[in-house]
């Protein structure tokens, strides 16, 4: 299974040149909130439009492998996000190498879009 995270370009840029990624939200790191926020593919536009349709810097989506991600020991559970709906939190560092694909993604007219 597929999972998905939006980070800003620059953010990633830098975790990768370090090993590990541990931004959980916009303003928030893993530390601050214990977790890494993620999505499935159909909840990617709402939660970009609720939390960084204001961002002025560059976005990008992480395309992540669940199971690598289990798979290396880091726990994935899917918990309700206050709204019924329900989000995988990643419990731990992304390794750069359990993402898959980093696509582009930007808003347009007020939406928001991305390389699917």
């Amino acid at each position: 299974m597929t999972i998905f995270h939006i980070a800003h370009v620059s953010t990633w840029d830098a975790a990768t040149a370090r090993g590990y990624y541990d931004q959980s939200t916009r303003d928030a790191t893993l530390a601050e909130v214990g977790y890494l926020h993620a999505s499935g593919a159909d909840q990617l536009a709402s939660v970009a439009e609720a939390f960084y349709a204001d961002d002025p810097q560059p976005l990008c989506v992480l395309e992540i492998s669940r199971a690598a991600v289990e798979q290396a020991g880091t726990r994935v559970i899917d918990e309700d996000g206050g709204n019924g709906q329900f989000y995988p939190h990643i419990y731990g560092r992304l390794d750069p190498a359990w993402v898959t694909h980093v696509h582009p993604a930007t808003f347009v007219n007020g939406r928001f879009t991305w390389g699917e």
